[in-house]
């Protein structure tokens, strides 16, 4: 399974020594010009441009990539054909659903060429969409650690990206397994590394269930 985070130069680089692949946006490639090859091409979903995606995409050739989410299931059909466009530079487009009503047509209605992306309900938005939607391989985009990997025991996850514990790191706390809680030594490093070790321990054991 595919683990990517999109962050700084330095946050990237633990993570690929921990089997992680690099993200970033479209936004901001300066950060993985260093990396062999970008894992996934992140997008800027409140002020998107396709024009800037599809032109990253050309440059980068990452191996995922997500189209722009579908909010409104009248754009369905135009994402659909921008993901088609985006898949020439990249092995996998993965297409996010959040519209309601999806619901009674998914995932037929998405084309089997792409990945289904589940964007995990926070506060900052998410799918309102039934996990029972999503019968085919998922990406989980977002969304606190935990969350993920109780995802996992009803949906088949292929990848996933996650940069929640960047956010904690800044204030001296580190995902344990559990929850965020004060590093026992501190720092950034520590907090964002020690994260990373604990959420593959997540996954060590995942056997993708039966769909």
């Amino acid at each position: 399974m595919y683990k990517f985070v999109c962050h700084s130069y330095n946050v990237v680089s633990m993570a690929v020594e921990l089997g992680w692949l690099p993200g970033a946006r479209y936004t901001n490639l300066r950060d993985v010009k260093r990396f062999k090859r970008l894992g996934f091409l992140d997008i800027d979903w409140q002020n998107y441009s396709f024009s800037r995606h599809l032109t990253a995409a050309k440059s980068t050739r990452p191996l995922m990539t997500v189209a722009r989410d579908i909010t409104n299931s009248n754009e369905l059909e135009s994402i659909i054909n921008e993901a088609y466009e985006l898949s020439q530079y990249v092995d996998k487009v993965i297409i996010v659903p959040k519209d309601i009503h999806l619901k009674n047509r998914m995932p037929h209605i998405i084309p089997s060429d792409f990945i289904l992306g589940y964007s995990v309900p926070t506060r900052y938005g998410g799918t309102m969409l039934p996990i029972s939607c999503f019968t085919r391989e998922v990406h989980i985009l977002g969304g606190h650690p935990l969350k993920q990997r109780s995802l996992g025991n009803h949906l088949h996850i292929i990848s996933l990206d996650c940069n929640r514990f960047t956010y904690d790191a800044v204030f001296g706390d580190y995902f344990d397994g559990e929850t965020f809680r004060p590093h026992p030594i501190g720092g950034y490093i520590n907090c964002i590394r020690d994260s990373i070790i604990n959420i593959n321990r997540l996954w060590e054991d995942y056997d993708k269930p039966l769909l």
